[in-house]
């Protein structure tokens, strides 16, 4: 997994993003992390470690559904193996 994105992730993301009841501001924050986890200048821990602290600041947005908060919490503790790992 080291140096890679875990597909679980990726489609994680893209559920959040494509997800109608999620508010704008969330899927567009969800939508950045996933280009910069894919596309971002850093080591893949950084961006994992940046992810994570964006993750944290959406979950709390309390207009979230529960379904896509939990979603987030899966998201980031799959996150967390990566900056653990590299």
């Amino acid at each position: 997994m080291a140096g890679k994105v875990p597909d679980s992730v990726l489609e994680a993301l893209d559920r959040i993003i494509q997800d109608d009841t999620v508010p704008r501001n969330v899927r567009r924050a969800a939508s950045e992390i996933k280009e910069n986890l894919l596309h971002g200048e850093d080591s893949l821990a950084m961006r994992a470690a940046t992810a994570i602290s964006t993750l944290e600041e959406i979950a709390s947005d309390p207009n979230l559904p529960m379904h896509v908060r939990t979603l987030i919490w899966n998201v980031s503790s799959q996150l967390e193996r990566i900056s653990v790992e590299d």
